[in-house]
């Protein structure tokens, strides 16, 4: 039976077959399968896309998306309980930890953020930016949101605790 697997899913990918016959098999989420949404004024300011990649399966905790944000656009400030990767894939942003500087970000760089460390990422005043955001959930929860960067913060990029 297992001889007969590997070439069940390369006939089925050849085929344009997405489906995985049990939960046990390699699956092929196809690029634009789902669409973009906008994200939500409640947790971001300006444009922002976000294209979801890949979401956890039980036991796998992990999930992706791709973010665009249009320029001056940007996360509220939140944390994860777990931590977050982000690497960038076009354009160039900001990141910033609360009561440290605003460090720019650009295409190839991987930005690490422990767990439960408040931040916020997004766009500069004239670039737009994205990247992929990698996140592990926690009971269920991969982020917790809080009150949005002030446009005067934002500007300023020197952000204090508080």
């Amino acid at each position: 039976m297992k001889k007969l697997i590997a070439p069940m899913i390369a006939l089925s990918l050849l085929s344009g077959e997405t489906r995985a016959e049990t939960a046990n098999e390699v699956r092929v989420n196809r690029a634009g399968a789902q669409p973009s949404i906008l994200g939500a004024a409640q947790t971001f300011t300006g444009t922002v896309h976000v294209d979801g990649l890949f979401n956890a399966e039980p036991p796998a905790r992990v999930g992706g998306a791709t973010v665009t944000f249009e320029p001056g656009a940007r996360t509220a400030w939140h944390i994860h309980p777990l931590g977050q990767t982000l690497i960038v894939t076009a354009g160039v942003g900001y990141v910033q930890q609360q009561g440290g500087p605003r460090q720019e970000i650009r295409p190839g760089d991987t930005v690490w953020i422990p767990p439960h460390v408040r931040h916020w990422h997004g766009a500069t005043t004239t670039s737009s930016m994205t990247h992929i955001a990698i996140a592990e959930a926690e009971n269920g929860t991969a982020v917790t949101w809080a009150e949005k960067v002030s446009d005067a913060d934002y500007a300023d990029g020197a952000v204090q605790s508080g």
